[in-house]
């Protein structure tokens, strides 16, 4: 990746950005063409591989780049410094909620990434998304107190179900077309509602 990518102002990066989000999560891999994703990001083609020397490198740059933003977003939410494992999962949703109106096909594109079969892509795609999960998950659970959910429960366990059931929620809203923010919310508030309801120490 060439180093002036970076040096473009903010806007012009979001808008290559979303752009290759847009045309990637619209179509699988191989028939996604750069001159679309330039037209989108309204640069040449010719430029854009002066940023990204190929398709794929463009594609990795922008899987990676879901996970450095998430991470940032839950960060700046204070997510990681919460004993409370649902009030860090409230401010995570509030996260995701600011991500989604900068980035609207992000979501999208993460999904569709992560089922993609081509073999250039995919085996780095799973790698990559092992190596992310250990590490938010080796993040996240340090901080849990076990002490607020039911005797004896494997909080890994717990951890890895509820992550899985968000990721299909996510899976479900995204297949439905555009995501509504506001609907997505209130989707996630309820499945929290159910969480809290068997995971929690009574009393």
């Amino acid at each position: 990746m060439n180093e002036r990518f970076f040096s473009l102002p903010e806007e012009k990066q979001q808008a290559i950005l979303n752009s290759g989000y847009r045309v990637f999560s619209q179509n699988a891999y191989k028939h996604s063409p750069m001159s679309e994703i330039a037209e989108a990001a309204g640069i040449s083609k010719s430029l854009l591989f002066h940023y990204f020397h190929n398709k794929k490198e463009l594609y990795m740059f922008l899987w990676d780049k879901c996970a450095q933003i998430t991470i940032r977003y839950l960060k700046d939410h204070g997510c990681y410094e919460q004993q409370g494992l649902f009030d860090a999962m409230e401010r995570g949703m509030r996260a995701k909620m600011e991500i989604i109106r900068r980035y609207p096909d992000m979501a999208k594109f993460t999904i569709k990434a992560f089922y993609e079969k081509d073999e250039e892509v995919a085996p780095a795609i799973q790698e990559s998304f092992q190596r992310y999960f250990r590490m938010k998950a080796e993040t996240a659970r340090p901080g849990i107190d076990p002490e607020q959910f039911v005797p004896g429960l494997d909080v890994a366990m717990m951890y890895r179900e509820m992550y899985w059931a968000a990721e299909g929620f996510l899976w479900e809203m995204v297949q439905r077309g555009n995501v509504d923010a506001a609907q997505m919310e209130s989707g996630f508030q309820s499945l929290m509602r159910f969480w809290k309801s068997i995971y929690l120490r009574k009393g």
